[in-house]
C-alpha cells in the first residue's frame, strides 16, 4: 500500500470532472488538485506556451511527495505528455489513450466525433490514437474554443440560451455526419453533458475524457502496487492560480460539495 497523494492538474475547472470520477473510482486516495485559473484556457495557446505552463504545473505538484500525476487536460496531454514523461521519474496518466479505447469499444458504425480545444485538434493526437486502435474508424473533429470560457463562467445549464446556441453551432455538423459516439476531448466538456446530449440526441454515446482517465489511473496504480489502503477515505486539497472565491463557487456547484474556504491560491510563476 502507498498512502502518498496523487497530483491532478488542469488549466482551470475542467479537471474537476476527473476529480469527481476519482472520488467514485478511487475513494481511498488522497488528491492534490491544481487548476491554473489565471491562465485558462490553454487551448488557444502555442505549443511552446502550453509546455511551459505544464512544466510549471508539474513542478508545483512535485513540491508534494506524490506517487503519480493525472494530467486532466486534453490540451496538455495532446501537446506535452511525451515531454513531461521524459523529464519526470513519476508515473503520469493522460486522457487521450484511455478515452480513445473506450470510443472504439462503443462505436457501432465506426463514425466517431471528437470535440476538443483548438490545440488538441491541431495536434491530431486523438485521431492518430483512434486510427491506431481501429484503422476502419472515421473521425470527425471539431474545435470548440468557446466551451471552456463558458464552462468556467458557469454557463453550463439547460435553458441557458448562450451555451445552447454555441453548442448547436459546434455540434450540428457532427450530428449531421452521423457519428454514433462523441469524444468529449477536453475535461471541461463533461460539465456541459446535458447540453451536448440534447443537441446530439439519445442515439449518440458521449465518452468523457475525465472518467476514462480515472479508470486508467486505477489500472496503473494496481499494476505498480501503488494503491492506498481501501479501508480509508481519501482527502482532496485544492489549489488555484487566481481568485479562490470564483473557483470555489463554480466548483461547489459541479462537485455538489461546499468548497468555500478550502481552496488556496498559489503563485504559479514561482515554479
Amino acid at each position: 500500500m502507498d498512502q502518498r497523494p496523487i497530483g491532478v492538474f488542469d488549466s482551470g475547472l475542467g479537471g474537476l470532472t476527473a476529480v469527481h470520477s476519482l472520488w467514485r473510482i478511487l475513494p481511498e486516495e488522497d488528491l492534490i488538485y491544481f487548476g491554473d485559473t489565471a491562465r485558462v484556457p490553454y487551448g488557444s495557446r502555442s505549443r511552446e506556451a502550453i509546455l511551459k505552463y505544464a512544466r510549471q504545473d508539474v513542478r508545483f505538484l512535485r513540491s508534494f511527495d506524490l506517487k503519480a500525476i493525472l494530467i486532466a487536460c486534453g490540451t496538455v496531454t495532446t501537446t506535452s505528455l511525451a515531454a513531461l514523461q521524459a523529464e519526470n521519474d513519476l508515473p503520469m496518466v493522460g486522457v487521450v489513450e484511455p478515452t480513445c479505447r473506450r470510443a472504439v469499444m462503443m462505436t457501432q458504425n465506426k463514425r466517431v466525433g471528437l470535440i476538443a480545444t483548438a490545440a488538441s485538434v491541431r495536434s491530431g493526437a486523438y485521431e492518430a490514437a483512434l486510427r491506431r486502435l481501429d484503422p476502419e474508424v472515421t473521425v470527425f473533429s471539431r474545435a470548440c474554443p468557446l466551451f471552456v470560457p463558458l464552462a468556467e463562467a458557469g454557463r453550463i445549464r439547460r435553458g441557458d440560451v448562450v451555451i445552447e446556441t454555441v453548442a448547436r453551432e459546434y455540434l450540428t455538423p457532427l450530428k449531421n455526419a452521423g457519428v454514433d459516439t462523441l469524444i468529449l476531448g477536453c475535461t471541461h466538456y463533461p460539465l456541459l453533458t446535458d447540453v451536448i446530449g440534447d443537441v446530439m440526441g439519445p442515439g449518440v454515446e458521449l465518452v468523457s475524457a475525465g472518467e476514462e482517465s480515472a479508470f486508467e489511473l486505477k489500472r496503473m496504480l494496481k499494476a505498480r502496487e501503488l494503491r492506498a489502503d481501501e479501508r480509508r477515505r481519501g482527502e482532496t486539497e485544492f489549489y488555484v492560480s487566481d481568485r479562490v472565491e470564483d473557483f470555489e463557487r463554480t466548483a461547489s456547484l459541479f462537485l455538489q460539495e461546499d468548497l468555500r474556504h478550502t481552496a488556496r491560491r498559489i503563485d504559479i510563476e514561482r515554479y
